[in-house]
């Protein structure tokens, strides 16, 4: 665990995310039919806003203490006969309130409706005594969803323009198409798992859905901008390939990532349990509740997803093919050259056995077992005999002087 931990925080490259990205391809294809198949066939829980309907608005405090929401369900279904479509506590202390969302309702049956509520539930008003006017009921019509939704698609059309102009022109084209299809894939996954859930989709969903895009589009530009700066020159070098290059930019900044994602939780999760656990506020549900699934979907496509595409999308220009052909190449040399060098190392005779004559002082050459030069001689002394000049016969005066 430790040598994890310490290889994820060193960044040098030891997680293979490129090279296994049949497997992430895998995985998110499933994930993204998976999704789009709910959303074909299955829909999506839309809220009042979108569908249209009415909404009915009580105080949370009665007469006889607080008012439940299983109360006000069953005081709604009594009067009018059909469930409401939900029911959820807004607010809190003083400023608590019941919200009954429902269908549309006519006049007659609001009215029906507002007085079984006040007989059965007796909700305090401002004064702190009973009050009907403390009971209000709205009318929202579906062609005010319809128009958020309009807004929404235009706003996400020119966000995505300007992030492909912008990726292109700061990095370049085919990092600009693989950082669309993330962002596809984080939207569709995030939707698709609302109509998985059945999560109601209110305009706080689709803001929320807005606002994870600009954080997945951040952590991709950072490690598009990592990738960049390995592989600057790249095509004048054999020591990596472009894929190894990827690699290594995404495994030195997967600690970022990591640490990106959680910080950017923390605070949703805030929403969560303060917003919605402690305060019921109903609007900070449907907004960190797409946050959360959207922080998650955009780091998973960042990391898995988006730089193992730049790299599929790079190898098919032959120039970064001919150089992962001559970084092979160049490994398979030096593989050539150690293993050549191993066979000189096995091939080197060993010296002779411990133990054998030692030369003496005195011993010639030969006596020593060492190889002698034909035709020359050692004297005992160890120096070779010089000829004097002279002859060996006796010299003409001796011979005189022998002879008188």
């Amino acid at each position: 665990m430790a040598g994890t931990l310490g290889r994820l925080y060193s960044g040098t490259g030891a997680f293979d995310i490129v090279g296994r990205r049949r497997i992430w391809y895998s995985f998110s294809g499933l994930l993204v039919a998976v999704c789009l198949a709910s959303i074909l066939l299955r829909g999506f829980n839309l809220g009042i806003d979108f569908v249209g309907g009415s909404m009915i608005e009580l105080p949370a405090q009665g007469v006889g203490g607080p008012i439940t929401t299983q109360q006000a369900e069953r005081v709604f279904a009594d009067a009018v006969g059909r469930p409401p479509e939900s029911v959820q506590t807004v607010g809190t202390g003083s400023a608590t309130s019941i919200v009954i969302r429902s269908t549309a309702l006519d006049a007659p049956t609001s009215f029906v409706l507002e007085k079984a509520l006040y007989d059965k539930l007796r909700p305090l008003g401002t004064t702190g005594q009973p009050s009907e006017q403390a009971i209000s009921d709205s009318a929202v019509s579906a062609t005010w969803g319809g128009e958020i939704s309009r807004q929404a698609l235009i706003a996400l059309v020119v966000f995505l323009a300007l992030v492909s102009v912008f990726l292109a022109v700061y990095f370049e084209p085919r990092m600009a198409l693989a950082a669309l299809i993330a962002l596809g894939h984080d939207v569709l996954v995030t939707a698709g798992i609302y109509s998985l859930v059945g999560f109601e989709v209110t305009p706080a969903s689709v803001i929320g859905l807005l606002t994870i895009l600009g954080f997945s589009l951040y952590d991709t530009v950072v490690v598009f901008d990592k990738v960049q700066e390995n592989t600057r020159g790249l095509l004048g070098l054999t020591r990596r390939t472009y894929a190894e290059a990827a690699n290594l930019a995404v495994n030195q900044t997967l600690m970022r990532s990591i640490n990106t994602s959680l910080i950017a939780v923390l605070p949703v999760l805030g929403l969560l349990v303060v917003g919605v656990g402690l305060l019921g506020v109903g609007t900070l549900k449907d907004l960190a509740l797409v946050q959360m699934i959207g922080l998650m979907a955009g780091a998973m496509s960042s990391i898995f997803l988006a730089t193992p595409l730049v790299v599929d999308l790079t190898m098919r220009r032959p120039a970064y093919r001919q150089q992962a052909e001559r970084v092979a190449q160049r490994r398979e040399k030096v593989a050539r050259k150690a293993a050549a060098g191993s066979e000189r190392e096995d091939e080197t005779p060993r010296p002779g056995p411990v133990g054998g004559p030692t030369p003496q002082p005195g011993d010639t050459l030969a006596s020593a077992g060492l190889p002698t030069r034909i035709g020359k001689t050692a004297s005992a002394g160890g120096r070779r005999a010089r000829p004097t000049g002279k002859s060996s016969r006796p010299s003409g005066k001796a011979g005189r002087s022998s002879g008188r």
